[in-house]
């Protein structure tokens, strides 16, 4: 049976444990909120840029697609995006990622390319090595702080690799933001780009583009790539401080509990030395008595 002296130890560090959980709730709440008006000023402005860039591809006569980012290429292996925290500490946030990524993998079989976007991930494509990975861009420390700048670094090495021929489908993989209490595991093919859901041509009229239909097209195409990885930057980053706010929440009440119960047997022990040395007291007392 442990002493008082490390009952009380035990309390203590719980207690501090308990102050930091708390601390880290709070400001993963405070970020996620930010993060949240970012999510929601992202999503109206990629759906109008791929409403766009269909718009743009079919023409007004509904002419066929023509550029290579509607096609698959002949020969690429396919292409993996892995969107992870760059932390831990957020429940299971990241193994539903590694699980989803090794079942990827798998199903593809011979030789993949993923590029990265977290220390967790890339730490957990490392030791992948030998097994017909290939790591072809990392982005590590990047959370909670995403801009642009990152999904244009993102984006331009998968769009090298897609244009190349060296990558054929490109997927991303990442937690997609529903709600404070849920975020969903969602793959997602990028490159073809898919028509958008619900698309209707617009109606035939006399319009003239500047420079051409062809390079506004190429230019809005490859924007379009990038805000997409960027959208998916920021649902990531919602989705990994709600689970971080989530899982702190459920380790503070833990420690509550947890603290209850030490002081409950710090009470008894506590009454058990008192009844003990009364009895000590009364036994000596009726001994002299005697």
């Amino acid at each position: 049976m442990p002493s008082l002296r490390e009952i009380r130890r035990k309390i203590k560090s719980v207690k501090s444990t308990e102050q930091i959980t708390r601390a880290m709730k709070m400001v993963a709440a405070a970020r996620m909120r930010r993060a949240q008006s970012g999510i929601l000023a992202a999503r109206p402005f990629a759906r109008g840029m791929e409403e766009l860039a269909w718009t743009l591809s079919t023409g007004d006569n509904g002419g066929a697609l023509s550029h290579p980012f509607f096609r698959k290429p002949e020969g690429g292996a396919p292409l993996l995006i892995l969107v992870t925290a760059d932390k831990g500490l957020c429940g299971s946030f990241n193994s539903n990622l590694f699980k989803a990524a090794l079942e990827w993998l798998r199903a593809r079989g011979g030789k993949a390319r993923v590029a990265v976007a977290g220390k967790k991930g890339r730490d957990f494509l490392h030791r992948l090595r030998g097994r017909d990975v290939e790591v072809t861009a990392e982005l590590a420390g990047i959370f909670p702080k995403v801009h642009f700048s990152h999904a244009e670094i993102l984006g331009g090495s998968v769009i090298a690799d897609f244009e190349a021929g060296r990558a054929g489908e490109v997927s991303v993989l990442y937690n997609e933001f529903k709600s404070v209490a849920q975020q969903k595991l969602t793959l997602k093919t990028l490159l073809p780009i898919a028509p958008a859901q619900d698309f209707a041509p617009a109606a035939p009229t006399d319009r003239e583009f500047e420079p051409g239909r062809a390079e506004l097209l190429d230019a809005l195409l490859r924007r379009f790539v990038k805000a997409e990885i960027y959208r998916v930057l920021l649902e990531s980053q919602a989705a990994e401080l709600a689970a971080r706010m989530n899982a702190m929440d459920a380790a503070s009440k833990n420690a509550a509990e947890l603290k209850a119960d030490l002081n409950l047997d710090l009470n008894r022990q506590r009454q058990a030395l008192i009844t003990k040395e009364i009895a000590e007291l009364v036994g000596g007392a009726e001994a002299l008595a005697s």
